[in-house]
């Protein structure tokens, strides 16, 4: 199989199941797996949208055996008996009574052979729609607050009619609407500085169980829209910035913590375990309260990423312990957390971001509440699928079953444990892990999962020849529609047999979904774990020595013998670039921004978490077509247009000849049609990449020598240095002190060959 023919497969594998592994021939024992270096892992999109994935309207057929997995195709059938094996325990099982008539020319979808992904609707709808809990600073200036209020009225017209409603807004103290007053508008209010328990945000508002007072219902506050339409709007129109007496050398007092915590109380006692999003829109950082991220004080600056590596962060870890112990609640209750924050300063993600992450939440950073990036992220998050429901799924609850010789070792991504042990369950944790079943909150079709396995088989226990190894993915989660949704995915790979030699096991190794689990755990470990940058780069480096002296060609001390096969040579230029991301590099960022980042690459799939780590580059030029260019210094020059794409940034670089043009007015004199229409062919990509993306990019047009320029010339592979011959190859020089790929992967080499 050639290198194209693998990387094919690998693609209509995620196609079809919405799942990469980094190898597709597993190692066949413990030993053999620690010398792959990489781990065996896959990255699982839950909800990847398919014309080719069945949907059948009936029970699944389940495993009487102790693992409780699902009617497969890989199940072994008996049709004579009516009997079926399962894959994973080997159990015998009976098939029910209204599958008598399955013969091999008449099966079920679940045994067809293609369908190795399935949707079981399951005929118990749910009694309660989702809830969407509005969470609104007001201590903004009016010129932020208008278009906020215009987009929270449009998203009413987006929303399911039966969808339940409600509204907190905040400052520097807390209110919570009472959408069933229809008299006039009622407002419950609490302070600001101090936290309140959910058993007291119960009494408070008047539904809890208080003796000498009347019980209020919950529903007062949520309602469905049909409702409560008309109130909600009058509020929405009606509302004005937190009337507060700031000095001059004052921050605004804002308790995003305490309003944070209310509505979380208030989703709780009114609809524990079912699906409902909070959506916290705010303009700046917690200033009061639980959850502080700055005094309000102008002398005191938020913190940036050197406060927190020297340990002067003083409101950090308070203020991330108090988040965190809010995403075990609400992530126990079914609850997601979306977070919009726009302002030009930081707004506190940082601390924020285990709601986020432990949610399935989704996040958006932009400097305004008018600028097109939050005004069109917002609009495409209620985007409908072809059945006319919202295209993200609630209150998921996520399971993998394994066959014996594999173990779960965690996942790395949106998600929170459900604590469920077993045997399949490895003592080696990555990521979160300790549980071989998460709760999701929230999903939609580009929410991806890493999973990370061990293998457990020892190697004085051979794999019979022809044996597969086999695992089961398993989603239940709610619609839009209030249906209830299975769905399973089986996999079935063939172990890598040592006695052929490396070339069983190298054939399935795919480079993207690699290089894909090996960010994620880099990140992870960054974010989560506070590993220092240099020691992450550090195991990278040794990660892919080691990687690339088990599996390189070489004679030994001999760097000019070094010969890695077509399968792998792209990874280490993946590891190159992903040294110089901003996923691990923190320079000209805030720690806001490296956060948002950060949470991207740990929910989006396998093409775009690439885009993340290596951007990819395009060249326009005159009378051709568009075409793709190395990510190289080598690839600038004065007579083209660059697009950059780095999933966060589009940057539409014009060369200095191009800028000429444009700037002389050449595309709007007769005869210059050609000058207007490459001045004009980027504009495709982007409204194309406006209409599929989320969040939205930030827009960046940047001429050469400029100042916007940074953006490119920070991404490309140095070639062309202050410190080399100029114009040799390209037209720019990069001022940089950071090693080119080519001096790179010399250093790898000398260092693998040892």
């Amino acid at each position: 199989m050639t290198e194209f023919d693998a990387m094919n497969e690998f693609d209509q594998n995620e196609e079809k199941d919405g799942i990469r592994f980094s190898w597709n021939n597993w190692p066949t024992s413990k030993q053999e797996a620690t010398k792959a270096v990489i781990p065996v892992g896959c990255l699982y999109t839950p909800l990847k949208q398919s014309q080719n994935i069945p949907l059948v309207q009936y029970e699944p057929v389940l495993c009487s055996g102790s693992c409780r997995t699902i009617l497969n195709p890989y199940c072994d059938i008996d049709f004579n008996s009516k009997n079926w094996t399962c894959p994973f325990c080997y159990r015998r099982n009976q098939f029910p009574a209204h599958y008598t008539g399955i013969t091999n020319t008449n099966l079920p979808a679940e045994l067809i052979p293609n369908f190795t992904t399935i949707e079981y609707v399951l005929p118990r709808n749910v009694s309660i729609q989702p809830v969407f809990l509005f969470v609104v600073d007001t201590s903004l200036a009016e010129e932020d607050l208008e278009p906020l209020k215009e987009s929270l009225l449009m998203s009413l017209s987006l929303l399911p009619e039966n969808a339940m409603v409600g509204l907190i807004t905040f400052g520097s103290t807390v209110q919570v609407h009472e959408l069933s007053f229809q008299a006039c508008p009622k407002a419950y209010v609490f302070n600001g500085t101090k936290d309140i328990p959910a058993n007291r945000i119960q009494q408070l508002l008047g539904f809890g169980k208080q003796s000498g007072q009347q019980a209020v219902s919950s529903s007062r506050f949520i309602l469905p829209l049909s409702n409560c339409e008309e109130m909600l709007e009058s509020i929405l129109e009606d509302l004005q910035p937190d009337p507060q007496n700031i000095k001059s050398d004052e921050r605004h007092g804002r308790c995003t913590g305490v309003a944070l915590s209310v509505a979380i109380g208030l989703m709780e006692n009114s609809f524990p375990n079912s699906a409902g999003r909070i959506m916290l829109f705010v303009g700046g950082p917690c200033t009061k309260g639980p959850g502080l991220v700055v005094s309000n004080s102008l002398k005191e600056f938020i913190r940036a990423h050197h406060d927190i590596s020297s340990g002067n962060a003083k409101h950090l870890s308070k203020a991330k312990k108090y988040y965190t112990e809010l995403a075990a609640r609400t992530a126990k209750n079914g609850h997601a957390v979306d977070i919009f924050g726009c302002s030009l300063d930081q707004v506190g993600l940082l601390e924020m971001s285990p709601l986020v992450r432990a949610t399935g939440g989704v996040v958006v950073l932009a400097d305004g509440f008018n600028t097109e990036m939050f005004l069109d992220s917002f609009t495409k998050l209620f985007e409908k699928d072809v059945h006319g429901n919202l295209s993200m799924a609630f209150n998921a609850g996520f399971e993998i079953h394994v066959t014996k010789e594999l173990k779960i070792c965690g996942a790395i991504g949106q998600c929170a444990s459900m604590g469920k042990k077993g045997p399949s369950v490895s003592e080696s944790v990555v990521g979160v892990g300790g549980t071989s079943a998460w709760r999701i909150c929230a999903l939609d079709p580009s929410s991806t999962l890493a999973v990370y396995f061990e293998v457990a088989n020892q190697s004085s226990n051979p794999i019979p020849k022809g044996q597969k190894g086999c695992i089961q993915f398993q989603t239940h989660y709610q619609n839009s529609a209030g249906q209830r949704v299975l769905r399973v995915t089986t996999v079935s790979h063939n172990w890598a047999d040592p006695n052929v030699g490396r070339v069983a096991l190298t054939s399935g190794f795919d480079q993207e979904a690699a290089a894909v689990l090996m960010a994620r755990f880099a990140t992870y470990k960054a974010e989560t774990m506070g590993t220092d940058y240099r020691d992450l780069l550090r195991w990278l480096d040794r990660s892919l020595i080691r990687f690339c002296s088990n599996f390189a060609d070489y004679r030994k001390g001999e760097p000019s013998t070094f010969h890695l096969d077509g399968t792998f040579t792209l990874y280490p230029q993946f590891m190159f670039h992903l040294r110089r991301s901003d996923l691990l590099q923190v320079f000209n960022n805030s720690p806001d921004e490296t956060c948002f980042k950060r949470l991207c690459g740990s929910r989006q799939t396998v093409a775009n978490c690439l885009m993340m780590i290596q951007p990819t580059l395009e060249a326009y030029t005159l009378n051709q077509e568009p075409f793709p260019v190395l990510l190289s210094s080598a690839s600038i020059s004065s007579d083209r247009i660059l697009v950059l794409d780095t999933f966060f940034h589009v940057v539409v670089w014009c060369g200095d000849k191009i800028a000429d043009w444009r700037i002389n007015d050449y595309h709007n004199q007769p005869g210059y049609e050609h000058v207007k229409a490459l001045l004009e062919a980027p504009n495709e990509y982007i409204e194309q990449l406006k209409k599929e993306r989320f969040p939205q990019p930030r827009f960046i047009k940047a001429d050469e020598g400029k100042s916007q320029a940074r953006f490119l010339t920070a991404r490309v592979d140095p070639t062309i240095t202050h410190k080399s011959s100029f114009g040799s190859k390209g037209d720019e020089a990069i001022a940089t002190e950071d090693a080119p790929l080519e001096v790179f992967m010399s250093h790898l080499t000398k260092l693998a060959v040892q």
